[in-house]
């Protein structure tokens, strides 16, 4: 099977993941997928679970959104942020996503700031599971 290099790149580090076979990313219109020899494209991503797979078995991260860069040297995860589900703190993102919950019962609450932590939350709970 082709193969393609995949990089992810946030705010603080720059990580080569080495060559892949595939990746599945949330876009903010639904889940798509890249495979080698794909044509160049960059496409918003959004919170959701990133799949990648590489020499046969699949790695899952947990995203609260970016971008993706897909050109002919390779494919870049321009993240926010991200978290390998094996090193998802699961007691913290149950907390978060309690505290999410409770202040959906104030009123003077910013409802999308708040919407987006409980997403998160929900999804690093999710990944964390893989």
């Amino acid at each position: 099977m082709s193969t393609f290099q995949l990089e992810i790149v946030t705010p603080t580090k720059i990580l080569d993941e080495g060559y892949i076979e595939h990746v599945r990313c949330p876009g903010l219109d639904g889940y798509f997928g890249i495979m080698a020899n794909h044509r160049g494209a960059i496409i918003a991503i959004g919170i959701g679970e990133i799949k990648v797979t590489q020499n046969g078995k699949d790695h899952y991260l947990a995203t609260s959104g970016g971008f993706i860069e897909i050109s002919k040297a390779k494919v870049e995860l321009l993240l926010e942020t991200y978290e390998r589900a094996d090193t998802i703190d699961i007691q913290r993102a149950e907390s978060a996503m309690q505290r999410a919950k409770e202040r959906k019962q104030a009123k003077d609450i910013d409802i999308a700031r708040n919407k987006a932590s409980l997403l998160r939350a929900v999804n690093r709970l999710k990944v964390s599971r893989r």
